[in-house]
């Protein structure tokens, strides 16, 4: 029974008491008969036929005890009532639960969530795959998650688990041959909060540009031209932001860091300042696009990000793109190891993920990544977003916006800031 539910039905039983109680001291209050100035017993004289019979006390009432009349509330069959069937309702429903199942390629991932589709976690679930065997929830989240299955379809049952209500019957899947590219459904139940992580361990990105920057680097605000912007890009890094001295300090776009999946675990985190932020930006008339920064091993989990990118924006006017931030992470990031080839069809797939969700995608990344991580002509239809911290650029590449710093400064941001130009428009 959830916390509300619980208040209710400790606030009725309350009311009830009060009622019953009342009821029972009115009943018990002496009457005054017609004529009597006050409130005596009337003396009555027994019938004949009552003679040698005991009356039995009037006080001797159901639930009462003598004159105390809080008997009733020791009185264990006192409540015995008819049992609301709202109540009972509400606690089945309490414990009911669901499947939710999707599949990219050639895998599954089911959730077992509960009636308002959270995930139940702290269990150790067991489903069984048709033809397959048997898959536990090893690390007790709510989600099972099984590779390597043939295209097909599947039936998927929740064995039974004390204390909770499993579905009847099984739930019909179907397992994709090949990824589509399209945003995942029901993608929200795996994204989490930095509270449900260890950010230390997970928020690993590491700017490899600064390896790469030299004595010319510009710090300073540039000025627009007739055919560039100038714009900042912002994360938690950046704390809370005065967007309101932001736009008045000329800067006219910001690209908003909308999360990142853990360098170690491969969580799906929202940025803890990604809602202030575009609010802020919104409220402020600053026009936005989004990074995530990506630790994807394979095109799955590109479009995993992707589809939690799409959840997280969808509510906002995007007027840039929705770049993937690929970087390492330190060395030691579950991404870090890629060959160029896995990279770069991680990068294709966020990016026709994004793309046919209809926004303009894009990829970020600096001049030594483009050059030694990624096949960079084969993401040329996308946005390409280059870090290189030089007055001039040495990237032989083809790109449409340029961070030229991250140790800009701007009123209304505190210490360093990433600042760009953009060719866009």
């Amino acid at each position: 029974m959830d916390s509300k539910l619980r208040r209710t039905a400790i606030l009725s039983s309350m009311a009830l008491i009060l009622l019953v109680s009342l009821f029972v001291v009115f009943s018990n209050l002496p009457q005054s008969g017609p004529g009597r100035e006050d409130n005596t017993p009337a003396q009555t004289t027994p019938l004949p036929e009552q003679e040698g019979q005991t009356e039995e006390p009037e006080e001797q009432k159901e639930g009462q005890i003598g004159n105390d009349l809080s008997a009733f509330l020791r009185d264990n069959t006192f409540f015995d009532q008819e049992i609301s069937p709202i109540l009972e309702a509400a606690k089945e429903n309490a414990a009911r639960l669901s499947l939710v199942v999707t599949s990219v390629e050639k895998d599954l991932r089911i959730q077992i969530v509960d009636m308002q589709g959270n995930p139940v976690t702290g269990e150790s679930f067991y489903v069984k795959l048709e033809g397959e065997g048997e898959y536990k929830d090893l690390d007790k989240d709510g989600i099972i998650y099984i590779g390597d299955l043939a295209a097909g379809e599947y039936f998927v049952e929740l064995l039974p688990v004390e204390g909770y209500r499993v579905p009847n019957n099984e739930t019909k899947v179907r397992v994709k041959d090949k990824v589509e590219y399209v945003a995942i459904d029901d993608i929200s139940l795996l994204i989490k909060t930095e509270e449900e992580i260890v950010a230390e361990a997970e928020d690993t990105a590491v700017v490899d540009a600064l390896e790469d920057a030299d004595k010319t680097e510009i710090k300073k605000f540039q000025k627009p031209t007739a055919n560039s912007q100038v714009g900042i890009d912002v994360s938690k890094w950046n704390g809370e932001i005065d967007w309101d001295k932001v736009k008045n300090a000329g800067v006219e776009f910001a690209i908003i860091r909308a999360g990142y999946r853990g360098s170690v675990t491969g969580s799906l985190v929202v940025d803890p300042y990604f809602t202030a932020n575009m609010r802020g930006a919104a409220v402020s008339g600053v026009p936005v696009g989004v990074y995530f920064f990506t630790q994807a091993v394979n095109e799955v989990e590109a479009v995993e990000e992707a589809s939690a990118v799409l959840e997280l924006i969808r509510e906002y006017n995007l007027e840039y793109p929705v770049f993937i931030d690929t970087e390492g992470a330190g060395g030691n990031g579950r991404a870090d190891g890629l060959d160029v080839d896995t990279r770069t069809l991680v990068c294709e797939a966020f990016c026709r993920t994004i793309a046919n969700a209809g926004y303009t995608a894009g990829v970020y990344g600096s001049r030594n990544w483009y050059n030694n991580n990624l096949h960079a002509e084969q993401l040329e239809q996308y946005c390409i977003w280059l870090a290189e911290y030089r007055s001039v650029p040495l990237y032989q590449g083809y790109y449409q916006m340029w961070q030229y710093t991250s140790k800009g400064s701007i009123d209304g941001i505190e210490g360093n800031v990433d600042m760009n130009v953009s060719y866009l428009k």
